[in-house]
């Protein structure tokens, strides 16, 4: 995917679907839970030192599992990385299960299937393909059984 710095700032400062101050580790050697505001926007979770306003980091939910480790503890790793694989620690269970949620119905591979099912839907109610309109609807990544590279 490809994205410059200025439009990740921007998208970085868009309302976001979910924040909130939680503990965080990342992905390196001797790394340590440390409070993070983390934000989640479209399908990047962006994470910044509680007293900026820039982001220090930025993750794209593509190809990645979210997993519930302990009752509130749950990590992000990528399937092509499984080393990368980046820890949070909310205040309850109840805000790790909230996260966890969030945090799948915002990955690509979730929204793709939920494009691919309503366009199916729309398509058997009317008879049209709604994507046809926007001639994209022969796209591989729209068909089913697809897979973005």
């Amino acid at each position: 995917m490809r994205y410059n710095e200025r439009e990740l700032l921007s998208l970085a400062r868009q309302p976001a679907e979910k924040a909130a101050e939680i503990r965080m580790s990342v992905p390196k050697k001797g790394s340590v839970l440390k409070k993070r505001l983390v934000k989640l926007v479209v399908n990047f979770l962006f994470y910044f030192r509680t007293d900026e306003a820039e982001p220090i980091g930025a993750l794209l939910l593509e190809h990645c599992r979210i997993t519930k480790e302990e009752e509130n503890i749950f990590s992000i790793s990528f399937i092509e990385e499984p080393e990368r694989k980046y820890c949070f620690e909310c205040a309850t269970e109840e805000q790790c299960q909230e996260w966890v949620e969030a945090l799948k119905r915002a990955s690509y591979e979730f929204l793709r299937r939920s494009l691919i099912f309503y366009r199916n839907e729309i398509q058997k109610m009317t008879g049209k393909d709604p994507l046809e309109q926007y001639g994209i609807s022969e796209e591989a990544r729209f068909q089913l059984g697809a897979h973005r590279q």
